[in-house]
Parts: structure tokens; C-alpha cells; sequence
């Protein structure tokens, strides 16, 4: 794949929240996992951990523990992506929580970015009672649900989000 092959691959994945019934294989959901654990990581420690869930009981108490978004219940497959901070505060400290977050956080791209090149659909979910989640999973205390993803075969809009021009944000040598 060329650079600009890449890019159209970056610009034509869009957030999904209609998905088909349709169940994603296990082959799909191992593909994604093994996305995930390709992302880097602060000190190759991979401070994160994921809860696959694919049970409607589950999928609908995380979707009330998510300000009930509906397509976190609908969706064939709902990953939370959890910073492990026992993992990088082992090695860095009072840094190694950050550390894990942008663990937890580039672990949940490359997955989305998998979903992607499967032609599968997914949306990043980041709005949540982070207590009740980590009620509803049994996450121990040094375990932070960072993003939920959800991911199957979707319904796309087919209008693609506008985004900033890049001046707009980007700054060189200074703010």
C-alpha cells in the first residue's frame, strides 16, 4: 500500500452505530486481538487488557452503564479496552499511569483500524460511568476502562464526517 493508498484507507473508515445482526466470526474477533497487541507501548509492556463481550445480557448493562447509547447493545461485539497501570507503574512510577491510558488508547485504534480492513464497522465509545462499568465487569481496582468499541457488520451513513483543515490545529516549533 502506497502513502496515498493509506490515507483514502484512514479517510474512508467512518464511526458506525447501526450494525446488521450478523455475528462476527471468531476469526474476526482474533484478527482484532492481534491488532491490538501490535500497537506500541510504552516500554513494550502492553499495559492494557481487554473484555470481550458478546452476551445481549452484558452488551445492555454496559449499554446503561453508557448513558444508553443503543448501538452498544445492538452491536454484534462490544470490546472495553482497560489501561492496566499495574503493568507500567512496575517499571515508571506515577508516569506509568499515563503510560497505560495511551496504551489502552493506540491498542483500541489499531483494533478499529482492523475492523476496518475486514470491512467490518466499529465506533469508539468514551462516554460512560466508569464505576458502574467496572461494577458490571468485575475489574480489579489497579483496572481502568479507558474506551469502549463496538464492531460487526454495520449500516455506514455514507457521508463521510467533515474534519479541520489542518492548520487549524497543528502548530510548529511553538504553540
Amino acid at each position: 500500500m502506497d502513502s496515498s493508498e493509506f490515507l483514502d484507507f484512514l479517510t474512508s473508515r467512518t464511526s458506525v452505530r447501526d450494525y446488521t445482526a450478523e455475528e462476527l466470526t471468531e476469526e474476526d474477533i482474533v484478527f482484532l486481538l492481534d491488532s491490538a497487541s501490535t500497537a506500541p507501548s510504552a516500554g513494550n509492556l502492553e499495559a492494557w487488557d481487554i473484555v470481550v463481550i458478546r452476551e445481549a445480557d452484558q452488551k445492555e448493562a454496559l449499554m446503561g452503564a453508557a448513558y444508553d447509547q443503543p448501538h452498544i447493545a445492538a452491536a454484534p461485539a462490544l470490546f472495553v479496552v482497560c489501561a492496566n497501570y499495574v503493568r507500567s507503574m512496575s517499571r515508571y512510577g506515577e508516569r506509568g499511569i499515563l503510560y497505560a491510558v495511551q496504551d489502552a488508547t493506540i491498542a483500541c485504534t489499531y483494533m478499529m483500524l482492523a475492523a476496518h480492513s475486514r470491512r467490518l464497522h466499529s465506533c469508539w465509545v468514551g462516554a460512560f460511568d466508569e464505576d458502574e462499568v467496572r461494577d458490571i465487569l468485575g475489574l480489579p481496582p489497579h483496572v481502568r476502562p479507558v474506551a469502549m468499541l463496538t464492531a460487526g457488520k454495520g449500516r455506514p451513513q455514507g457521508t463521510l464526517t467533515e474534519r479541520m483543515a489542518i492548520g487549524e490545529h497543528v502548530h510548529f516549533d511553538a504553540w
